[in-house]
């Protein structure tokens, strides 16, 4: 199933994609300079948005939990992968240990669990899944919506490594730890001072984690790009501020949110004369760390994050694992102009290493184009994209589907390079 784009490419986007595929050749040979000098993240996904006018990453996760949606065809392309970035981090490595969320009723995030499982057994490693979840104290069977079986068994601590204890299946103890949980709530005791490879490392966790922080690398990764290509980097990249010190229930900081939501309005404003762009500009208020769509609201005014009522402030207030928020990042709002079934779509882009491995659309029928879509009540399209995103045509026109998939392949690498760069700096090794 393939996206509509309702506003057909046009004026400076159409342009950039056009140059991107001029310049493939340099590209890819800019990214594999990069690569050279920073260590990719083990996996990630990132959240784009095509507003016709700018296409531009709106959220970069560290611990993707939906290679459930990815396209089966595109097996292959997730085990090579996973194979180079398990070599690169333990090279001898035969045993491997997922340790996923813990919210085990949610039976579609264990389908992506069971894939994951199946595409690292592909890629030659014996795997295992164990589970930090306090309410598991015994091999446990689990079952995924479409009823497929996943055994979470209990970790236990030995020493200074993790492992798992089972008198059917023997004892497992692995060279590689790879986590899918986000270590939203923190670090537990259980995880610290291991020996054994963390990946992705502990400090990729969002109790470390800023979104500002990101996006900051990514001024700086975008910045190079545009001077590489001779473009607008505006154009590839959403305007931000931060507010912290912020309390919702105590309704402080919010003069600060006003002013800062004032300040990116006007630049948005000036931005989209510039382009001759006839929406009305937004941006997004979210919390600065966290993920799964919570503390998040579309802002087209500064009175609109003054005086919120009770339900907004409660909304606000609280994200994953009943997290105060009290830093936000207020960002660039991009519209989406992407539909299926004349529902609002956004690309979701999957890397494993430093290689695009595929990409679904994330769905919802119940949210405007200027409305974040990682809410209850969306949906996913596993087979959006027909073709990987590495394969564009270069005889084609910009707006085929292989090469509108190429541009969000190079996007979402550029959000994984800053990522990259971003684990380097708050790797605790090198503070």
């Amino acid at each position: 199933m393939v996206p509509h784009l309702t506003t057909a490419l046009n004026g400076p986007l159409l342009s950039i994609e056009k140059r991107m595929l001029e310049d493939m050749p340099k590209i890819e040979h800019w990214f594999r300079s990069q690569w050279l000098e920073y260590a990719s993240p083990f996996y990630a996904s990132v959240d784009l948005r095509n507003a016709g006018f700018k296409l531009a990453p709106v959220d970069t996760n560290l611990f993707p939990g939906g290679f459930n949606n990815l396209n089966p065809e595109f097996l292959s392309l997730s085990v090579q992968a996973a194979q180079v970035a398990v070599e690169k981090i333990c090279p001898e490595a035969h045993r491997l240990m997922i340790i996923p969320e813990n919210h085990t009723r949610n039976t579609y995030y264990l389908r992506n669990v069971v894939e994951l499982v199946n595409i690292m057994k592909a890629a030659g490693l014996d795997v295992r899944v164990g589970t930090i979840n306090p309410e598991i104290t015994e091999p446990t069977k689990l079952e995924t919506h479409d009823g497929e079986k996943l055994l979470l068994e209990p970790v236990v601590r030995v020493g200074n490594r993790i492992k798992l204890t089972n008198k059917e299946l023997g004892d497992f103890d692995s060279c590689a730890i790879l986590l899918n949980n986000d270590l939203s709530g923190g670090v537990p005791d259980i995880l610290k001072n291991l020996e054994q490879n963390l990946i992705p490392p502990l400090h990729a966790g969002w109790h470390v984690r800023r979104k500002s922080q990101h996006f900051k690398s990514y001024n700086r990764v975008v910045s190079e790009f545009s001077l590489l290509l001779g473009i607008d980097e505006w154009l590839l990249n959403p305007y931000f501020e931060t507010c912290g010190e912020i309390d919702f229930h105590a309704r402080t900081g919010e003069e600060c949110l006003a002013l800062k939501v004032e300040q990116l309005l006007t630049k948005i404003k000036a931005k989209y004369a510039e382009y001759g762009v006839t929406q009305e500009p937004f941006v997004i208020v979210k919390a600065d760390a966290g993920t799964y769509g919570m503390g998040i609201m579309t802002v087209k005014s500064p009175e609109d994050v003054r005086d919120l009522n009770r339900k907004a402030r409660n909304k606000m207030s609280v994200i994953k694992e009943g997290q105060q928020v009290s830093e936000v990042i207020i960002q660039e709002g991009v519209y989406t102009f992407e539909s299926i079934n004349d529902a609002v779509a956004e690309p979701v882009v999957y890397m494993m290493d430093h290689f695009v491995i595929g990409g679904f659309y994330r769905v919802h029928t119940g949210r405007a184009i200027d409305e974040n879509l990682n809410a209850p009540g969306s949906h996913f399209e596993p087979l959006a994209f027909e073709k990987p995103c590495s394969l564009p045509s270069c005889t084609g026109s910009p707006d085929i589907v292989p090469n509108r998939f190429y541009a969000y392949g190079v996007v979402a690498r550029l959000a994984l390079l800053a990522a990259a760069i971003e684990l380097q700096e708050l790797d605790p090794l090198n503070n």
